[in-house]
């Protein structure tokens, strides 16, 4: 062998890593990252299982119900008032008293207002004090304690009264002294609409929840 064979030239033959040593990494490095990845799962699962779970528990009733708000009216009072604290026409009682000079629309007035469900008091002419002096539709005279109460409650009955308040103690008492451009009573359809509005309740909010 010796002596018969030369290497020439500057170029050397490469010597490569065995194939079996690069499978070998990476197989190693692909088995790594696979315990990696099943670390991290087992993890992720563990806290679904456990603690985020039981926060999600705890706070998805709280989240999910809902809080809704509706309206209900007020209850009526036992003495037949509404809501809003008017007394019912059944408990105010009316004297009718006329200061015009035509004959008979006192009683009149009276017998329709008593169809209405109002109580009557005292009718027919107005005092001197009044007699051809109340020069609008008509004046309602009551107490003070009348003045959000009993007065705003025949004054749905007609239009362009005047409201006053006296010195008298009966709240539940009103003067309705007629004058000189009074024609007539509302109708009656008119007059029950304005004493609808009046006397209805105001709703009050109610929450309940719903889950």
């Amino acid at each position: 062998m010796g002596g018969q064979y030369r290497i020439t030239g500057d170029k050397y033959p490469r010597l490569r890593r065995p194939k079996r040593r690069r499978r070998l990494v990476l197989a190693a490095v692909a088995s790594v990252t696979a315990l990696g990845l099943i670390g991290w799962g087992t993890l992720q699962l563990i806290d679904v299982f456990t603690g985020d779970n039981d926060q999600a528990a705890a706070a998805g009733p709280k989240a999910d119900c809902a809080a809704r708000v509706s309206p209900s009216p007020k209850a009526t009072g036992s003495d037949g008032s509404s809501g809003k604290g008017f007394p019912a026409p059944g408990k105010i009682t009316v004297n009718v008293l006329n200061a015009t000079p035509r004959a008979g629309l006192a009683k009149e007035t009276a017998d329709e207002l008593k169809k209405r469900g109002f109580r009557i008091g005292d009718v027919g002419n107005a005092t001197e004090e009044y007699d051809k002096k109340v020069k609008g539709v008509a004046l309602l005279l009551g107490a003070k304690a009348a003045e959000g109460a009993a007065l705003p409650v025949v004054n749905t009955q007609l239009t362009g009264a005047r409201l006053k308040t006296d010195g008298r103690e009966k709240a539940t008492e009103v003067d309705l002294v007629i004058g000189t451009g009074f024609k007539a009573l509302s109708k009656q359809k008119d007059a029950d609409k304005a004493l609808a509005t009046l006397t209805s309740p105001e709703p009050t909010p109610t929450a309940t929840k719903t889950c």
